[in-house]
């Protein structure tokens, strides 16, 4: 795919308990939904509520231009402005939350 073709973007994805996960796609991938741990997640779900799931995923930012960088940087700036690396709002462990484990 060409460069020109490419569009980059940050993302949240909202669980159904309200908490979030920030990523970023160098694709924008339809399929795509991030890296969150699984085990992290299923923890905060019962097998009832796993059962039948839906998750939204929003885009937050996009661009055709960004570098690898930019895109980092940006991705960083929207996990620290949601606060999704704070365990009681989402599922994002960098960086870490003083006091987090």
């Amino acid at each position: 795919m060409k460069r020109d073709q490419r569009k980059s973007v940050i993302f949240k994805i909202l669980y159904p308990n309200g908490k979030i996960y920030v990523g970023k796609d160098e694709t924008n991938s339809i399929n795509y939904f991030g890296s969150a741990s699984s085990a992290l997640i299923a923890r905060d779900f019962t097998s009832d509520e796993r059962r039948s799931f839906t998750i939204t995923r929003e885009l937050l930012w996009e661009s055709k231009s960004a570098s690898v960088r930019d895109l980092n940087q940006m991705e960083l700036a929207f996990i620290r402005a949601l606060k999704s690396n704070d365990p009681a709002v989402g599922y994002n462990r960098w960086p870490r939350v003083k006091g987090s484990l």
